[in-house]
């Protein structure tokens, strides 16, 4: 599963949205099953494979290269299910007919994307991460230290004058302001 989840990552728009068609169109193969069936589970692996080997960075070539054998794979699935039309139930058949235009708009996304006999570009090569660091050095085996400790920095801590607030530092220091005397009035 992790495998199928990694290829899928790698693959471009136009192949995923292929790829998601392919699978809808084997699910909706569910229920009476034909030789109409094995077909369209037949055109379902066969775009999964393709999609797959792209996903590894297999170079072959197809004539007329892989959005026209897509999108041909969404007309041939598409015609399948018209044949079979009245003997599968209504949501059965729109859920095929909806994957089968799936596969042929990607098809035709691709194909827009990639001339006929275009091999795919060569997948960029993902970053590598930078390795661990390793484990701090150790003291040699004679006990002496490669380096001196530094001393610690000079620290004054604050006393305040007795009758003075305790002050956490950053105020600056302001004279009291005198207070208006209290109108009795």
């Amino acid at each position: 599963m992790a495998e199928a989840v990694r290829i899928f990552r790698l693959l471009n728009f136009e192949q995923r949205l292929a790829a998601v068609g392919a699978l809808l169109l084997a699910v909706s193969t569910f229920g009476p099953f034909s030789f109409v069936e094995v077909a369209e589970l037949t055109i379902a692996v066969a775009v999964l494979a393709l999609l797959r080997a792209r996903g590894l960075g297999k170079q072959f070539h197809l004539p007329f290269g892989d959005g026209t054998v897509i999108a041909a794979a969404g007309v041939w699935a598409g015609l399948l299910i018209v044949v079979r039309l009245f003997d599968r139930p209504l949501g059965q058949n729109l859920l095929a007919l909806v994957c089968a235009a799936l596969l042929f708009v990607a098809g035709v996304l691709e194909r827009a994307k990639r001339p006929a006999d275009d091999l795919p570009p060569k997948p960029e090569p993902r970053p590598s991460r930078r390795p661990r660091p390793g484990p701090p050095p150790t003291a040699p085996a004679n006990g002496e230290a490669p380096t001196e400790p530094l001393p610690p920095p000079e620290f004054k801590p604050y006393k305040p004058e007795p009758g003075q607030q305790l002050r956490l530092g950053g105020e600056e220091e302001t004279q009291p302001q005198p207070q208006p005397p209290p109108d009795d009035a």
